[in-house]
């Protein structure tokens, strides 16, 4: 399911013929990809609260027809950037939250022992995704502008179908552990056994709340940007010369996306959440450093893509594990739906500034100087992040909680 999630991460692919076909900039060209985040999150907030109660397996069915039909719509809607913002941004973007949700909130209750690593196994798949769409759908969309009228509507229409199947097919396998379930010969530590759950409400009373809050949209600011800009700009590298072509390098940038979600996961169930933070924090830094130096090559620039993508992966299972360690796992669906906001809103507002930069210096005539401005600035953010961090006592998340009374 979560490789067919993983979709939402390709929308680079689409960006350059459409803006080929119609003319578009690429603040145009990147909006569908903006709203898709930002439903993505209000998605998951809705889906949260709504799959504590109901379970997995209708949420995630709902969530994959709503994938489909937003597909659907984008492949008839596909003219206009208001009828991509609607299709995949707005309808298909609500769907991907509702289905992705599901896996990490029932994961995190069957595997209570090891939350960071089986978090970075759900969510794997999902940064996986562009490994198999992105030459897939460069393939189907091909590189005819005369013929893309047809090509890109009917690559919707295909995933539509592909969406209805895999993922409604998937949910139906879900189910969560009975009450108290723990697995066999695991014993908490007893400052966790005597851990109250707390739920949304009360959660967003509390400054820890808000400072994984600003982590995460910080954090993520920095991926996000890179993978809604990693085809066009892999693909102007490209022209001096590379071995493979803009889409096999964002398939490349997915593996690195999908192995740093289980291997921070993994870190952070060793050595703690907080040390796996800055780690993430500091390679995001060293990243931007790598980008900012595309003059000496495709490769270069692909190996600075990749590690940005390997930190960004990271976020996606530690923030998951985090609310879990945090606040308790009855409610970590709705809790990890509200914190997940900051990523939405980040996705929302972070990549379409970058965009309207990545404009202003290319119509300047000089588009090298506005990816300086932009990764400088995303290597900040990454700095600041990793401050704030340093004020959350990942390792004890017990000490974050009230302890059941003794009477």
């Amino acid at each position: 399911m979560q490789i067919l999630l993983g979709i939402l991460y390709s929308w680079s692919v689409f960006r350059g013929p459409l803006e080929q076909l119609h003319g578009w900039s690429r603040a145009q060209s990147v909006m569908p990809y903006r709203y898709s985040l930002l439903a993505f999150a209000a998605g998951m907030i809705v889906a949260g609260l709504w799959q504590d109660r109901k379970g997995p397996r209708l949420v995630a069915s709902v969530g994959g027809m709503l994938l489909a039909l937003g597909c659907a719509v984008a492949g008839l809607l596909h003219q206009t950037v208001q009828g991509l913002v609607l299709g995949y941004g707005v309808i298909a973007g609500v769907g991907v939250g509702f289905a992705y949700v599901t896996p990490i909130a029932m994961c995190v209750k069957w595997f209570p022992d090891r939350r960071g690593m089986i978090v970075g196994l759900a969510v794997m798949g999902f940064g996986l995704g562009p490994l198999v769409f992105g030459p897939w759908l460069e393939w189907m969309i091909g590189k005819n502008v005369a013929v893309m009228n047809e090509t890109i509507p009917k690559t919707f229409f295909v995933l539509s179908g592909l969406f209805l199947v895999g993922v409604v097919g998937a949910a139906q396998l879900y189910a969560v552990p009975p009450a108290g379930w723990k697995p066999e010969g695991w014993t908490p530590a007893a400052g966790k056994m005597t851990m109250t759950e707390i739920g949304p409400a009360e959660m967003t009373r509390g400054w820890r709340f808000w400072a994984l809050w600003a982590v995460y949209f910080l954090g993520t600011s920095v991926g996000l940007t890179a993978i809604g800009e990693a085809s066009p700009l892999l693909r102007e590298a490209a022209r001096g010369g590379a071995s493979m072509t803009a889409g096999a390098g964002l398939g490349v940038m997915s593996i690195f996306n999908g192995l740093g979600r289980l291997a921070w996961g993994g870190v952070s169930d060793r050595w703690g959440r907080q040390t796996a933070l800055l780690g993430m924090c500091g390679v995001s830094v060293v990243a931007c450093a790598a980008v900012l130096r595309t003059a000496e090559g495709f490769s270069l620039l692909l190996l600075g893509m990749c590690l940005v993508a390997w930190s960004y992966g990271g976020y996606l299972a530690l923030m998951p594990a985090l609310t879990a360690d945090f606040f308790g796992a009855k409610h970590v669906g709705a809790n990890y739906g509200l914190l997940f906001s900051a990523w939405g809103i980040c996705g929302f507002l972070v990549p379409g500034y970058f965009a309207g930069v990545l404009d202003a210096a290319r119509a300047a005539g000089n588009l090298r100087s506005g990816y300086e401005h932009v990764f400088g600035l995303l290597a900040a953010l990454a700095l600041v992040g990793g401050v704030i961090g340093l004020s959350l006592n990942a390792q004890k998340p017990a000490a974050a909680v009230k302890q059941v009374s003794q009477s």
